[in-house]
């Protein structure tokens, strides 16, 4: 009976792990919204974020003016909280996800590199890893930002500089424990091409755990582009990003507060959430976690 009941609690440990808890759930929510409010910002913004009202400059939340209704105030300039919001949604969002699919690629190709050719190659590359992890990724991009000026280019790429070296340490370790498999061998054995066992055999087998590890790193991401952004050095007006408005509002928090707290609840939910959901994925793919 003991035995029975032991075996029997083990798929029910597994599932309890692998499915989703109430927060969760909310997490993964929140973040499905956030990506469709930022494709769907054109429609649904009431005015263009960039339309001034001076009468209407600086007012509360749930303000009527001139037929038009401010759900979340107005800030400096006259202009709409909630239209500007949602673009910068749509704009720090795509930031953080191009700085993280680039980071997730540059990352992993130098991984695999030094995986396969080992010896000059391999050190070679972990010690600009090492120099990478020792440098402050803020630093890094405000010395940048200083030597070549302020691009929508370059601040992507800059943004992309934060969590390389853990994909290249990851995607490093994997490859070099996955081609030292029996199935590695006999496809090398039948003389498939290197590219071929990349592709078809060792990417596949770990392409979940770098998914798991852009998804933790997404909420550095994000904060990276908005701190950047709150002081002045990313995305410069007319256009809009939560950081930009987080530190215009900083000026207003006394007597404007909304300009400030609405952005900052944005960015604080967004990257709590993307937390919360990398963490269930991580023990979701991780066979040795048993955490419930």
């Amino acid at each position: 009976m003991s035995a029975s009941l032991e075996i029997g609690a083990v798929p029910v440990a597994r599932s309890r792990r692998r499915s989703m808890s109430p927060v969760v759930k909310l997490s993964a929510g929140f973040l499905i919204l956030v990506v469709l409010v930022a494709i769907a910002a054109d429609w649904l913004a009431p005015i263009h974020y960039t339309t001034q009202n001076l009468l209407a400059r600086l007012k509360p939340p749930l303000t009527q003016s001139g037929g038009t209704t401010y759900w979340l105030g107005t800030d400096q300039l006259g202009r709409d909280i909630l239209s500007r919001m949602i673009y910068a949604v749509r704009t720090s969002i795509l930031i953080a996800v191009m700085g993280t699919l680039i980071g997730a690629v540059f990352g992993t190709l130098l991984g695999f590199i030094a995986a396969r050719m080992r010896g000059v190659v391999d050190q070679s590359i972990m010690m600009l890893v090492d120099a990478q992890a020792a440098i402050p990724a803020l630093f890094l991009a405000l010395t940048m930002l200083a030597f070549f000026g302020n691009n929508i280019v370059l601040f992507i790429v800059l943004v992309s500089i934060d969590g390389w070296d853990r994909y290249t340490r990851l995607a490093r370790g994997l490859v070099a424990s996955e081609q030292e498999s029996d199935y590695i061998n006999a496809v090398e054995a039948l003389g498939a091409s290197t590219s071929r066992v990349v592709l078809r055999h060792l990417l596949p087998n770990i392409v979940a755990a770098l998914v798991v590890q852009a998804t933790l790193n997404f909420p550095g991401t994000i904060l990276l582009e908005t701190s950047l952004s709150f002081l002045g050095l990313g995305v410069q007006p007319p256009g809009t990003s939560l950081g930009l408005m987080l530190g215009e509002g900083r000026r207003y928090l006394l007597n404007a507060w909304w300009i400030a707290v609405f952005p900052g609840l944005v960015i604080f939910l967004t990257t709590l959430s993307m937390s919360l959901f990398g963490d269930w994925l991580r023990d979701r793919f991780d066979p040795t976690s048993e955490r419930h």
